[in-house]
């Protein structure tokens, strides 16, 4: 029966010790290894999940569309194309339809004022079906933006509260405060829905513009 000596026990533990001290290493190499791919595939999910996050946040807090028209109607028409959005946001939030009174399609243009368009601007070919077309209707809308725009010397809130209450009631209301001898301010306007319309579309006309820079053409 053979043994082994001291000192030949005593490299083999010192060899097996160092064996498993490597084992250790490696096992804890491959981990940090593991933990940082992983890190890096979360990473990257959420570096592309933001955007698409943000892009859907937005399409339903401030919805987009037919923003080609939009620029070129504005263009066209010497309009902010924030406003152009703001307006058709506060009439229907880009879901066109035909309210109680019969306005119609995206910026809800009555018959009547978009006949006035029609025969203002020269149109010869204009029925009220036409203003179920976005183009129309966006080309209907900022024409009277513009025309609003020319009657209250480009002031924007002026022309935004006639769109809502007409022109007729915002005379009125700009000669009583003539009276007392100041400007028409928005916090004047005795309507409610017509103060609180105003109020809508200012704040909506601000956040298209830090929102949707690049399609709205201010990129």
């Amino acid at each position: 029966m053979s043994s082994s000596s001291p000192g030949v026990t005593a490299r083999r533990s010192a060899a097996q010790q160092r064996r498993s001290t490597v084992a250790r290493r490696r096992r804890r190499v491959r981990r940090a290894v593991l933990t940082l791919a992983s890190f890096a595939v979360a990473l990257g999910v959420i570096l592309f999940a933001v955007p698409l996050f943000e892009s859907a946040y937005n399409h339903l807090t401030l919805p987009l569309d037919h923003e080609d028209i939009i620029v070129q109607q504005a263009h066209e028409k010497g309009l902010d194309p924030a406003l152009v959005a703001a307006v058709i946001y506060a009439e229907t939030k880009f879901d066109p339809r035909t309210s109680s009174a019969g306005a119609e399609g995206l910026m809800q243009i009555l018959p009547a004022t978009a006949e006035f368009l029609a025969r203002r601007s020269g149109a010869t070919s204009f029925t009220v079906a036409d203003l179920s077309s976005p183009q129309v209707n966006i080309t209907y809308g900022s024409y009277y933006l513009r025309y609003l725009l020319d009657s209250y010397g480009d002031n924007e809130m002026l022309a935004v509260a006639a769109y809502n209450a007409g022109q007729t009631n915002v005379d009125a209301w700009i000669a009583a405060a003539r009276t007392h001898g100041h400007v028409l301010t928005a916090n004047e306007i005795p309507f409610p829905e017509t103060r609180a319309y105003v109020e809508k579309v200012e704040s909506a006309q601000r956040r298209y513009r830090s929102t949707y820079p690049s399609e709205l053409g201010y990129g």
